[in-house]
């Protein structure tokens, strides 16, 4: 499914605060050894942003189309998702033309996850009705662009967390396919998403200069938000999404606004306040969908 397009979770406006490669003094107290920690962190994703773009379009879909191909759509998404720190590693030290200790076992987390993904796939080859699909086929060169910028650790450029967190977006559309959605209403999901992503990640960016002391490109921040918004509400107008989520949209857009008037806060309050605006913007658009507005 479009597991390809979560295949690239690496969704990151907090992978500047919580570096897995570099588990604190803190977390190996807290879990009583070192080698522990670090299985964690080659297992396990620890940037907010990865998890709450992996999990947005998981849940407005199931809350908007529910059904047994949605689920099994859903378990692929977050297998791939979980698979994209192992791949990540295992792919890094290939090009780096090293075998590590943690090359192994992260090969043996990568096999497991791509196994989730795999049946989940399956699954839904044989109870979706429609087309899954195609979301997957559009997400692969978004998703191909952040893989590649994982394997040469260039993932915190803005063009590969925008190409990612877009592609993990067809996970939404794939649902509403599988469970039965015409293409336009389906793929409408997913602009909502991708949108919410856009002013995210170019919000986040400016908040993190601003918090080192550098421009921080309101302007420019301000001018996204307001393109969002406007695309949104052309799909709102031609009717393959409800005008609830441009409600959602220009939330965001409020929340951006507030956040460049209020003094710099830490990173990880950004990351928090944008899981919040992203469960905001899924919970309204669902919303909007069983309402009809």
């Amino acid at each position: 499914m479009r597991s390809a397009a979560c295949l690239v979770s690496r969704v990151s406006y907090h992978s500047r605060v919580n570096d897995a490669d570099k588990p604190t003094t803190t977390e190996t107290d807290r879990n009583g050894s070192a080698g522990r920690v670090r299985i964690r962190s080659i297992a396990l994703p620890t940037e907010h942003g990865g998890w709450g773009f992996t999990l947005e379009p998981i849940l407005l879909g199931l809350l908007v189309a529910p059904s047994a191909a949605a689920w099994e759509l859903s378990a692929a998404a977050l297998g791939i998702f979980l698979a994209r720190r192992p791949v990540k590693i295992v792919s890094t030290d290939i090009v780096r033309k090293r075998w590590l200790p943690r090359s192994r076992i992260a090969l043996v987390f990568a096999l497991f996850y791509g196994g989730l993904a795999l049946a989940g796939t399956i699954g839904a080859l044989f109870t979706a009705d429609g087309p899954f699909w195609i979301p997957v086929l559009v997400a692969i060169p978004f998703a191909l662009v952040a893989l590649r910028a994982d394997a040469q650790s260039k993932n915190r450029a803005l063009i590969p967390e925008l190409s990612g967190s877009i592609a993990m977006g067809a996970t939404v559309s794939a649902i509403a396919l599988g469970s039965g959605w015409d293409l336009g209403p389906a793929f409408g999901l997913w602009l909502v998403l991708a949108a919410r992503d856009v002013a995210a990640i170019v919000l986040v960016r400016g908040q993190i200069r601003r918090l080192k002391g550098r421009p921080t490109g309101a302007a420019e921040i301000y001018a996204v938000q307001a393109a969002c918004v406007g695309v949104v509400a052309v799909a709102a107008i031609v009717d393959i999404i409800p005008w609830f989520a441009v409600v959602a949209i220009a939330l965001v857009g409020v929340v951006a606004a507030v956040s460049l008037n209020r003094p710099p806060v830490e990173a990880r309050v950004i990351g928090w306040t944008q899981m919040g605006v992203g469960l905001m913007v899924v919970l309204v658009t669902a919303a909007g969908v069983h309402l009809g507005w």
